[in-house]
């Protein structure tokens, strides 16, 4: 697949923003170039476009089908895998945070329950600790319930909201 340069720069941009928010630089790439292009590749073809190793490639797809944010599809004729991306930023949005959630929130809230179970359990328990504790539990389950609530709306209620930015306050406010 030819590259322009506004499309090596994006995808190499997006190899850089992956390693800040704790993806792998590869896993980022392959997934920037499937999401530019406009047709489903083979691995060969990832590995040749982008110039990173086969063994890199195979893993990259791998971690980026199990957050189901690429599909593995078939061409007709074609005996290899071909791979795409998914291409509506909403679901690509929502798969991430989801996956995020799975993945680090929920761990977490189940740890901090049975943490704030012991703490209070613990008579040498400084009272200031506690009270943290179960204030950051608090913090979290409420996240953790507005994020269920904002994740069954439909999405052009999502995008409704969002492109509303401030003036919900000013809407909020009118109703008190």
């Amino acid at each position: 697949m030819h590259l322009t340069p506004a499309m090596e720069r994006y995808i190499l941009h997006w190899g850089e923003m992956g390693s800040r928010w704790g993806v792998n630089r590869s896993v980022a790439q392959v997934h920037a170039l499937l999401y530019l292009a406009d047709r489903p590749l083979t691995a060969d073809e990832i590995v040749e476009t982008l110039s990173i190793a086969r063994s890199n490639v195979s893993t990259s797809l791998k971690e980026l089908l199990s957050w189901d944010l690429i599909h593995l599809t078939h061409v007709m004729g074609e005996r290899r895998d071909h791979f795409e991306a998914k291409a509506d930023l909403w679901d690509v949005l929502l798969t991430v945070v989801d996956g995020r959630k799975k993945r680090e929130i929920d761990p977490t809230l189940s740890m901090m329950r049975r943490t704030v179970i012991d703490a209070r359990e613990d008579k040498d328990m400084p009272m200031v600790a506690r009270e943290r504790m179960e204030n950051m539990l608090s913090f979290m389950e409420s996240m953790n319930d507005w994020y269920g609530q904002m994740s069954r709306l439909p999405k052009p209620v999502l995008l409704k909201l969002m492109k509303m930015g401030s003036k919900i306050v000013k809407r909020v406010k009118k109703k008190k």
